[in-house]
């Protein structure tokens, strides 16, 4: 597993930490309103895995109202979270998870902070690479943030004009700000379209993590390995 891995690339939410159950509800309540207004049926937690993990919050916005057959101006980031528009859904959604973020807190999964403990005392670098704009907000909440020198998050993306997962771009942009190439770093993801950017990005190892996808699914996608928490991958 670890042979010639000189670089770890994880994903952040349901991989280190168990913010995608905050993500979760809080597209559902955000989707379930617009969709209830608008007379059109529900959003479940399958929409969530196939049209929305992992993807950038925009896209994801697109790709599931494409779904429903319902096409919205696209907008602008600026939107109010009140605007009917892509980006206005987007911004809503964000709303919702900032206030149970804040609420909630969060704590990093225990089989996950083993695994950063035992990566510290090697010369593997590590990075989290997320779709998410408020990944750094995530890992100050979980106490992670000063364990990663590199963050590759929805800001950064934006900011660089980076396409979002399943494009690799992010990852190897996580990889060369490491100075280390794909070959030799190994990605951590539990969405269907992180796994195939890992798979695309061809880096030397593509790890699933098993929170509810599905292992059948994350292989398909190209996960080398899947597992049921990071736990599992410890010498």
């Amino acid at each position: 597993m670890w042979g010639g891995i000189e670089a770890a690339l994880f994903d952040l939410d349901g991989v280190l930490t168990p913010t995608a159950e905050v993500h979760r509800r809080a597209w559902s309540k955000m989707f379930n309103e617009f969709l209830h207004a608008h007379g059109r049926p529900g959003y479940t937690d399958a929409d969530y895995f196939t049209y929305v993990d992992g993807k950038p919050r925009y896209d994801g916005v697109r790709d599931f109202l494409a779904s429903r057959g319902i096409v919205l101006p696209e907008g602008e980031p600026s939107d109010l979270p009140e605007a009917e528009t892509v980006c206005g859904l987007g911004n809503r959604k964000n709303v919702t998870f900032t206030e149970v973020l804040h609420t909630e807190g969060v704590a990093p999964y225990p089989g996950s902070l083993r695994l950063l403990d035992h990566l510290a005392t090697t010369t593997i670098k590590l990075a989290v690479v997320s779709s998410s704009a408020n990944a750094d907000a995530v890992l100050r909440a979980a106490g992670l943030r000063d364990r990663f020198g590199v963050l590759v998050d929805g800001q950064r993306a934006a900011a660089e004009q980076l396409p979002g997962k399943p494009a690799p771009d992010t990852y190897l942009r996580g990889a060369e700000l490491l100075g280390v190439p794909a070959a030799a770093a190994a990605v951590f993801e539990d969405a269907i379209s992180g796994v195939a950017a890992g798979r695309s990005g061809n880096f030397g190892r593509v790890i699933g993590v098993d929170r509810g996808v599905g292992s059948a699914e994350l292989i398909a996608a190209g996960a080398d390995v899947v597992v049921a928490d990071l736990e599992d991958l410890l010498p």
